[in-house]
């Protein structure tokens, strides 16, 4: 299983996908959990053959990590339709797992086989399916804070509703905390200190300190307006640790978080 047999993994996938969220606005929740859930299956297939081809863990380029976030997000969404039964909430994730997927479909990357000898560690694996994993969930908090902020209704969202995007961004959080831990154990392995202040560590910082202050400001806050605002603040500073620091002049040459 190789780069090239990708497509048609993600066609299947995506397909399912659409099929689930077609039945979850249909009201067949039965359907839209198991047709969701095979298109999540199909995904993973992929990602553990793509993982047996390379001899490695499937982690290194954004193209790599791109895969995990939309099976983590599809992923997600199944979670958060099973138990809170919105139909949106497994369309907005079947949306965002399509967009990444057609990503990487249109602009695949070089995938060596190779690991330069930083990565060649027992903390890669964990460090970065942790930070995936807690990506997905911060990415669905934000998804569904848009579709309660969009919502034409008269009345604001319940404390109800929102403690939906609490829980999404304390367990986020949570991982967030956890892979930034293991990075700094990592990065005294491999370079001899737990922080250098490199610019990916920097803008790493930055979102988590954001959805810290959301969790201490939300129990006093019920402005659906301000906490979508900050809400989406917070994801744009998590892509900026992501991805945008590959474009940062600053982190040219010198970041060692740029492979």
């Amino acid at each position: 299983m190789n780069w090239q047999s990708f497509p048609y993994f993600a066609i299947a996938a995506v397909l399912c996908w659409l099929a689930g969220t077609l039945s979850a606005f249909r009201k067949r929740q039965r359907g839209a959990l198991v047709l969701s859930g095979l298109g999540s299956a199909i995904f993973l297939v992929f990602i553990i053959g793509f993982w047996m081809v390379l001899d490695r863990p499937p982690l290194r380029t954004m193209g790599e990590t791109r895969l995990w976030y939309s099976f983590f997000l599809s992923v997600v969404g199944i979670g958060l339709y099973s138990k809170c039964r919105y139909p949106w909430m497994l369309g907005f994730s079947t949306l965002m797992s399509l967009v990444f997927t057609l990503i990487n479909i249109l602009k695949p990357e070089i995938h060596s086989q190779t690991l330069m000898p930083a990565l060649q560690s027992l903390w890669f694996v964990p460090h970065v399916i942790v930070y995936m994993f807690s990506y997905a969930m911060l990415g669905a908090a934000t998804l569904f804070a848009l579709y309660l902020w969009l919502r034409k209704s008269p009345e604001e969202p319940s404390d109800e509703e929102w403690s939906v995007c609490d829980s999404l961004v304390r367990i986020g959080w949570a991982f967030l905390s956890l892979g930034m831990t293991m990075g700094a154990l990592w990065a005294k392995e491999a370079w001899g200190d737990y922080w250098t202040w490199d610019p990916k560590e920097t803008w790493a910082l930055a979102t988590w300190f954001s959805y810290l202050l959301y969790l201490h400001l939300r129990p006093a806050n019920r402005n659906h307006h301000l906490l979508f605002a900050w809400l989406t603040f917070s994801f744009i500073l998590l892509q900026m640790c992501w991805w945008g620091i590959n474009l940062l002049p600053s982190a040219q040459g010198v970041s060692v978080h740029t492979y």
